[in-house]
């Protein structure tokens, strides 16, 4: 079965995360991605060694964001290898890049450029600030400016306390999706008009509408957003709480007075019904210390299998706070189709999925990442070039 891209054509020219994430959801959905990456290649593929201080055979973060693609290790400082990277740009249907516009502009791949030589081409640019203003070649990673500067991570925590630490592509990866759904509209824009586009997203932005309901609210009602631990929880039952086996769980109480009753019913605590520190939610609210101190003596007293139980039961909604290994071992997860594997050399490999699925059109890994310039003669050989013409690059220094 063909994935719902299949037959389109992308070159990303992109390093680290949030540009290799949006084209590896675009292979996935069937896209052809040809990866150019630099002669001493994409630097995530060292980081990851280098951060583990141990010499490995295996990038597994490099390997999500880049499986099923092709790679071409081209020297874009050298003329050649420019020409190279623009005759891709010219038979492509898409260009995903997340290097700053000045570097862009330097090798003459901007948007301008390339839309001159090829009208159809959808040009979708991931930045951390924009790629317009007067910071659109400031650094960014997504630590700075989707977790920092959009206002994530202080917003996590109770006023004064430590920022917790940012987990490795969490910005990248939603900026990715987000991208990869601005190329499909722009694509389907390009089937009415015959045209393609510019698609510009930045992490900043990204950030900031994740964190759009505090936003909105600080706008709107001119009120300080701030976090708040659990014993302040706007709703003190949804809220996580730790069982006898040290396991910790959220409550999905959302809709806090229809929920009550039913939470009481299965702590068989009915008699907080009566309880005035308790009548509805915004009392609730006021007494919150003093609730989840009634709610963890009592969910101190069982494991967690054993609430899970109860809460189906009585229709109480929760879901377990999993560890990364938990996650891995829970059946739900894999309901989801969130693992897939992929064949290799020794065996079946497995990856996370990207997100989406299709009923009529296959969205699944489509191979393992790819070596340093693995597909570099291929790719050429497809764009018309000869053996003739390909060793002399390969001894001026154009492609690896």
């Amino acid at each position: 079965m063909s994935g719902p891209l299949e037959g389109i054509r992308v070159v990303e020219l992109g390093l680290w995360v949030a540009g290799p994430s949006c084209s590896m959801i675009l292979r996935d959905w069937g896209a052809d991605v040809v990866k150019l990456e630099p002669p001493n290649g994409d630097p995530f593929r060292g980081l990851f060694a280098t951060a583990l201080g141990a010499a490995i055979t295996i990038n597994p973060p490099f390997e999500v964001d880049n499986r099923g693609k092709r790679s071409v290790a081209v020297n874009l400082e050298h003329e050649d290898g420019r020409a190279i990277a623009r005759k891709l740009a010219d038979s492509a249907d898409v260009f995903v890049t997340n290097m700053r516009p000045r570097a862009l502009d330097d090798f003459g791949l901007d948007y301008d450029t390339l839309a001159k030589a090829n009208e159809r081409l959808v040009y979708a640019h991931i930045t951390g600030y924009g790629p317009d203003g007067p910071n659109r070649d400031r650094a960014a990673y997504d630590i700075g400016a989707f977790w920092s500067r959009a206002g994530v991570g202080q917003t996590l925590v109770p006023p004064g306390q430590p920022i917790p630490q940012q987990r490795g592509g969490m910005g990248d990866h939603i900026t990715g999706m987000g991208a990869a759904g601005a190329v499909s509209a722009a694509l389907f824009s390009r089937e009415r008009t015959g045209k393609g586009q510019r698609v510009a997203i930045s992490l900043l932005r990204t950030g900031i509408y994740m964190m759009g309901w505090d936003a909105s609210l600080a706008m709107r009602l001119k009120v300080p957003i701030n976090g708040y631990d659990r014993e302040h929880a706007v709703n003190p039952i949804i809220n996580c709480f730790k069982s006898k086996d040290e396991r910790w769980f959220w409550l999905l109480l959302l809709q806090a007075d229809r929920h009550w009753p039913d939470l009481l019913r299965a702590i068989e605590r009915e008699n907080l019904l009566e309880d005035e520190r308790f009548a509805d939610i915004n009392i609730r609210r006021e007494h919150g210390p003093e609730l989840v101190a009634e709610l963890d003596a009592v969910f101190g007293r069982k494991t967690l299998d054993e609430w899970g139980e109860i809460f189906d039961r009585e229709n109480v909604w929760f879901a377990p706070v999993n560890s990364i290994s938990d996650m891995l071992e829970d059946p739900i997860a894999h309901e989801s189709g969130a693992f897939k594997d992929v064949e290799g050399p020794d065996g079946p490999v497995s990856f996370v999925a990207s997100p989406a699925d299709f009923s009529d059109t296959e969205s699944e890994p489509r191979g393992l990442a790819p070596e340093l310039g693995q597909h570099t003669e291929e790719v050429l050989l497809e764009l018309g070039y000869d053996w003739d013409q390909i060793v002399p690059l390969k001894e001026k220094g154009a492609i690896l």
